[in-house]
């Protein structure tokens, strides 16, 4: 019996299953935290972290991390309006590297200036309460900060496939 991919029916090659794709809007005291499908295209937005401590934080995203089967991190990582690194983006970078050290997987770092302001107005249109506005404004960002880096890492292999035919 023919394997399924060598039927004619199946002949077009679908893109590689990458797996999850974790992102992290992290603040002084909750983690707003969102997880694409496994093949990059949506974000949904899951329980935001309550901040405690380091080893807390860190064991809680491990959680999360093993029950999605994350294969990539993103960090928000809050330039200043001007593009340039302050202390909080600082602070990104050393959190990055250590996610990195301790899960083993890939850590970028997106760009996240105006996500809370973004999430603050999508969640003010949608006319939800000021204090549940306020418990969702960290996941919305989170959701944001991933489908902007989906959609930005979608555009760049669109954008090299283009320019080399040969892949």
């Amino acid at each position: 019996m023919a394997a399924v991919s060598e039927s004619p029916v199946n002949s077009f090659e679908l893109p590689p299953l990458r797996g999850r794709v974790l992102a992290l809007d992290v603040g002084a005291r909750r983690i707003g935290v969102a997880v694409s499908d496994p093949l990059g295209i949506t974000a949904q937005g899951l329980d935001t972290i309550p901040r405690k401590n380091k080893r807390t934080d860190l064991g809680r995203l491990e959680n999360v991390i093993r029950q999605y089967e994350v294969v990539e991190l993103v960090v928000g990582y809050p330039l200043r309006l001007s593009g340039e690194i302050g202390i909080q983006a600082e602070k990104m970078t050393i959190f990055a590297a250590e996610l990195e050290k301790r899960f083993q997987i890939p850590v970028h770092l997106f760009d996240e200036r105006l996500t809370s302001t973004e999430a603050n107005r999508v969640l003010r249109e949608s006319e939800i309460s000021i204090e549940k506005r306020a418990k969702a404004v960290d996941r919305m960002a989170a959701v944001l900060i991933l489908q902007s880096w989906m959609e930005t890492r979608s555009r760049r292999e669109l954008f090299s496939t283009e320019r080399d035919p040969a892949s």
